[in-house]
C-alpha cells in the first residue's frame, strides 16, 4: 500500500488572476497535462467524486480551516471498471446517499453511468476537460488550468502542499489572497445552480 499524505489545498476560479498570474508565470512550467473527466455531482454531498483515467476516484475533505481559508483533502478510493458492489458501498457513502438495490455484482463503465448515475435524480454527471500547467514554487505545487464544465469555459489556480503554513505563505506571496477559496465541486455546483 502506498501511503497517502493528505494535502492542504487552496484553489480559486476567475476569468483573470491579474498580477498573481504574472507572478506564477515567472517560474518554469514543470508539467503540462490534459485530461477528460466525468464529475459525479451529488445533491447530498460535497465529496469530490469523479471518473478519471477510467477509474472511479473519490477525494473527501478531512479538515476545513475557515480561519486560514484552507481545505485538507485525501484520496478515499480509486476503483477500476467494471466496478464491484463492494466498491459501490464506498461510492454511495461519498454521495451521501443510501445504497440502492443492485441487480448485478459488478457494472461496466457504460452500465455504471447509464443504470446507476443517470437514473438517479440526485446525481448529475458533468463532463470536465482540463489543461493543467504545473509549477513548483517554494516547495508547493502550483497550477494554472483551463477547464470546461460541459463546454462552459473556466480558469482555475491552485496551491497545494502537506504543510498548510507553506500553502498560505505561497498564496500571499503570489498575490492570490484576495480571491475566494473555491474547490472543484463548489465551482461546478455554482455553475449549474446546484446547492453546495
Amino acid at each position: 500500500m502506498v501511503k497517502i499524505i493528505p494535502r492542504w489545498e487552496w484553489r480559486t476560479f476567475a476569468e483573470d488572476f491579474g498580477e498573481a498570474e504574472s507572478n506564477i508565470k515567472k517560474n518554469k512550467v514543470t508539467r503540462v497535462k490534459e485530461s477528460e473527466e466525468i464529475y459525479i455531482i451529488s445533491d447530498k454531498s460535497n465529496d469530490n467524486t469523479k471518473i478519471r483515467d477510467e477509474k472511479m476516484d473519490i477525494k473527501t475533505p478531512l479538515r476545513i480551516n475557515t480561519e486560514k481559508n484552507l481545505e485538507q483533502w485525501t484520496v478515499m478510493m480509486k476503483a477500476d471498471f467494471p466496478i464491484h458492489i463492494n466498491d459501490l458501498v464506498l461510492v454511495f457513502k461519498a454521495f451521501g446517499m443510501p445504497l440502492p438495490y443492485f441487480k448485478k455484482d459488478e457494472y461496466s463503465y457504460k452500465e455504471y453511468l447509464e443504470d446507476i448515475i443517470k437514473s438517479n435524480p440526485n446525481l448529475h454527471s458533468i463532463d470536465v476537460s482540463k489543461k493543467r500547467f504545473g509549477y513548483m514554487i517554494d516547495e508547493c505545487m502550483v497550477e494554472i488550468a483551463e477547464v470546461k464544465f460541459n463546454n462552459v469555459a473556466k480558469r482555475t489556480v491552485a496551491v497545494e502542499h502537506a504543510n498548510p503554513e507553506l500553502v498560505i505563505k505561497t498564496v500571499k506571496k503570489l498575490g492570490l489572497d484576495g480571491f475566494e477559496n473555491i474547490n472543484y465541486i463548489k465551482a461546478i455546483k455554482n455553475t449549474f445552480g446546484y446547492q453546495y
